[in-house]
């Protein structure tokens, strides 16, 4: 699809820089500073997670086939050549040395399946793991993935989706990687008609992080529905980024970005809506809020809206602002300590967009991590 402004200028070999467009809020520099060893040893797993479901674990980049369980939809990793146009993706094509392949046949449920990223090393070292997830028709899959770690190291994941005709896949991700890693993950999704693809990223951890959402719907009614929260603190910096291409009529797309920032800590949030020609009844909706919880934190948020269709129903919001203090007033007056209090009206303003997390498993991860980032503030 195209993706005006979006494009890696063919004489670029390195990572992209402000210049770009889709780069212009997030300064890569601090990353391109730093020599990273490629040939990372497998290293120690360290505390790894478990939902009660099939795991898949990745130690540095790599398969541990001894911490993971086995499934009857995997296929082992083959290179492939990026044919798109994003950078780092390109930069993951030449560097990927593994990942995994989830084939799920025509029909089928899958159930649930845990992915986990474990980074632990003594130097800085990459990984550029290249997943691929394939749903037939009507099959389902509820994916939960987990990227964690220790020291300094750049993890640099592209997931590429392909769900046909009447499939499902809940996708789930939470990024809780060292304080001194960088995360820069792009995730592709083709949807097909009457597909759905439901997807939730809590942002916690990294240094600087990038998740960079590009979902196509190609099929009538298909549906994505695209929520994150980005909880940051000191000088951490995040980066939500979508694109959202209405390639075809009747389909719905939602997209609900919620930032809590608070010591020096940055948010971005980039979304863009392309709707067709060809897309008429297309409904898009995009809403993003950040809380500030402190005078140095920041907020960038840029929406866009592509449309070339005559009948649609496409809106965006944006809203960046503090606590209320008359709410945390209220609540004090009512015998509940100030801390409890800001927690309580933290908690609600980030319930939209765990909405969409049905998968208990997934919800009560979510929920236990940013009581604990709470407790850590």
């Amino acid at each position: 699809m195209a993706m005006p402004g979006w494009r890696l200028p063919e004489t670029m070999t390195a990572l992209p820089t402000r210049k770009l467009e889709a780069f212009r809020y997030t300064d890569l520099r601090a990353l391109a500073a730093i020599s990273f060893a490629t040939n990372m040893a497998t290293g120690q797993a360290g505390d790894l997670p478990a939902l009660g479901i099939p795991r898949l674990v990745f130690l540095n980049g790599r398969f541990s086939a001894a911490h993971s369980d086995t499934i009857p939809f995997t296929r082992d990793f083959t290179p492939v050549a990026d044919d798109g146009a994003l950078p780092l993706a390109q930069i993951n094509a030449g560097e990927a040395q593994d990942g995994i392949t989830l084939d799920i046949s025509e029909g089928v449920d899958a159930g649930a399946v845990l992915l986990v990223s474990h980074a632990a090393g003594t130097g800085p070292f990459a990984f550029h793991p290249r997943h691929r997830i394939t749903l037939g028709a009507g099959a389902r899959l509820v994916l939960v993935e987990v990227a964690q770690g220790d020291g300094v190291y750049w993890h640099n994941p592209v997931t590429d989706i392909v769900l046909h005709e009447g499939a499902k896949l809940a996708h789930y991700r939470l990024q809780d990687e060292s304080r001194e890693a960088f995360h820069l993950a792009t995730i592709r999704v083709n949807i097909a008609g009457l597909a759905a693809y439901e997807s939730f990223t809590a942002c916690l951890g990294a240094k600087l992080s990038r998740a960079e959402f590009h979902a196509r719907l190609h099929g009538a009614r298909a549906h994505a529905h695209i929520n994150a929260a980005q909880i940051l603190g000191t000088t951490q910096l995040g980066d939500f980024t979508t694109v959202i291409n209405h390639a075809a009529p009747d389909c719905a797309s939602r997209q609900t970005v919620k930032s809590v920032l608070s010591g020096a800590a940055r948010g971005v949030f980039q979304g863009r809506i392309e709707v067709d020609r060809v897309a008429q009844k297309t409904d898009g909706y995009q809403m993003t809020q950040a809380l500030l919880l402190s005078p140095g934190a920041e907020m960038d948020i840029k929406p866009e809206l592509q449309i070339f269709a005559d009948d649609v129903k496409c809106s965006h919001g944006a809203t960046i602002g503090a606590l209320d203090p008359e709410q945390i007033f209220y609540l004090r007056s009512r015998g509940i300590p100030e801390a409890q209090a800001r927690e309580m009206l933290i908690r609600a303003f980030l319930d939209e967009a765990l909405e969409p997390v049905s998968f208990a498993p997934a919800r009560e991860l979510f929920e236990a991590k940013i009581a604990a980032w709470w407790a850590g503030t």
